[in-house]
């Protein structure tokens, strides 16, 4: 995803809508960006929505709405709040901009959770060190990798299409309606914590943002080894604080 835009393959899907997440080669060349590798279906399985907030952001009223769908439209009401605050705009002002609506994806997203699904049955294998370590790096690529797509919205609009909840377990569905009249579903699949809703996983166009990263994470692990995913992830944030300095350099 990191830097780069492109549609789901085969789709309309403008890419200010859907974006690929951070790619990691197993290759052992270093990580690839933006794509899986030479694999269509990589590919595919790589284009995600390009930040999670960018589709919240753009949610109307529902016609239907229980707690889940209710607490998730509070966090998306502050992002647009910051969004449109005066104070946070232009460019010179980006890096603080990302920096509050980083803040809100934290009261939004289980991070944890996503990395033990994403994980899977390597997950059991880490100690408590090593997955405090792993949900701390794993949620500070997807936020840096998604947030920094907040400002690609070009206008399109988000339906309901409705609510399930399962005991601890949700999932709001939703459309995206692009300016050429495209439809583009999104899920957001929730959880319960406390009184508290939090998304762990987001589906667009039946491609999970978990199943997405469950399948790099576990090629590596099996070419290579733990280590060595966390290595290439790593390296990512060193990119991703690189091209943040030098941001800030340049609007200083």
């Amino acid at each position: 995803m990191l830097g780069d835009r492109m549609g789901v393959p085969g789709s309309r899907t403008p890419p200010a809508v859907v974006s690929t997440g951070f790619g990691l080669s197993s290759s052992g060349r270093g990580p690839s960006y933006g794509h899986g590798g030479g694999d269509p279906m990589m590919r595919r399985r790589g284009a995600l929505v390009g930040v999670v907030v960018v589709a919240a952001l753009l949610v109307g009223r529902a016609a239907f709405a229980g707690p889940p769908t209710d607490q998730l439209r509070t966090h998306i009401d502050r992002v647009v709040k910051t969004l449109e605050d005066s104070a946070v705009k232009g460019d010179d002002k980006a890096l603080e901009r990302r920096r509050q609506v980083r803040a809100i994806a934290n009261d939004i997203f289980d991070w944890a959770e996503t990395a033990r699904r994403a994980l899977a049955r390597h997950w059991q294998k880490l100690t408590d060190g090593q997955r405090e370590e792993f949900v701390k790096l794993f949620g500070d690529l997807l936020e840096r990798a998604y947030i920094s797509k907040i400002e690609l919205y070009g206008g399109e609009k988000i339906q309901y299409a409705g609510e399930s909840v399962d005991g601890d377990l949700a999932s709001v569905r939703t459309k995206l309606i692009t300016k050429q009249g495209t439809e583009v579903p999104i899920e957001y699949r929730m959880m319960r914590r406390g009184d508290r809703w939090l998304v762990y996983d987001v589906v667009i166009e039946s491609v999970s943002l978990i199943s997405n990263y469950r399948t790099q994470f576990n090629r590596i692990i099996q070419t290579s080894s733990y280590q060595e995913l966390v290595r290439k992830m790593k390296t990512k944030q060193e990119e991703f604080q690189y091209e943040e300095a030098k941001q800030k350099r340049s609007t200083s």
